[in-house]
């Protein structure tokens, strides 16, 4: 994919109204400090454009990035962080739960695990609950170049086995810094995305 422009077009807070966009839709979800603003400005090709932080739980606002006015990016808040209180956790669930149920352009929702680690018991629950509400999480494993290669396909089939997921669904394995996987994950949001919308 070349990216010919990008545009932060959308910041939604708890009581914001979604917007009524036109253009698709891809999610990007997964717990505080997984590296989800990182695979956002690589699959932007942008060094910094969505704000990364060293301080997890930083993203409390649905973002909307449009994509060469193509699609959108749709950046959600990170959940499972512990040093915020249960009553704006559970506003950024509400968030979430709000928009997985009422946009009318979503059209895939990534989940980011993190690969050196089993997925935790919040990576299941939102597993299960993009599931509930009608979607197919494609799961990014993110920090792939903290591992040794030969350690990539045990801590793959950790995570499939952790989430039960079926064997159709994909995995992609992704290295920020050397931003490996990020082809493929651009490959893969056109052919399911960008291709199916030209041809309906």
């Amino acid at each position: 994919m070349i990216i010919k422009s990008v545009n932060l077009e959308t910041v939604c807070g708890i009581t914001s109204k979604l917007p009524d966009n036109t253009l698709p839709e891809v999610a990007f979800a997964g717990k505080s400090n997984v590296g989800k603003s990182s695979l956002i400005n690589a699959l932007m090709n942008r060094k910094s454009y969505a704000r990364i932080s060293a301080q997890p739980g930083k993203t409390q606002t649905i973002n909307y990035y449009n994509i060469n006015e193509e699609l959108y990016y749709v950046d959600l808040p990170g959940y499972g962080f512990a040093k915020v209180t249960q009553s704006v956790k559970e506003k950024w669930g509400h968030m979430i739960e709000n928009y997985l149920q009422t946009s009318k352009q979503l059209k895939m929702v990534f989940l980011l695990i993190d690969i050196r680690h089993k997925p935790s018991k919040n990576d299941v629950m939102m597993y299960d609950w993009i599931l509930h509400n009608g979607y197919r999480p494609v799961i990014i494993a993110t920090k792939l170049d903290k591992l040794k290669r030969s350690q990539v396909p045990k801590h793959l089939k950790e995570i499939r086995t952790e989430l039960q997921m079926d064997k159709e669904t994909p995995i992609f394995p992704f290295s920020a810094l050397s931003k490996q996987g990020r082809d493929e994950i651009w490959n893969f949001i056109e052919s399911m995305v960008l291709e199916q919308e030209e041809a309906e």
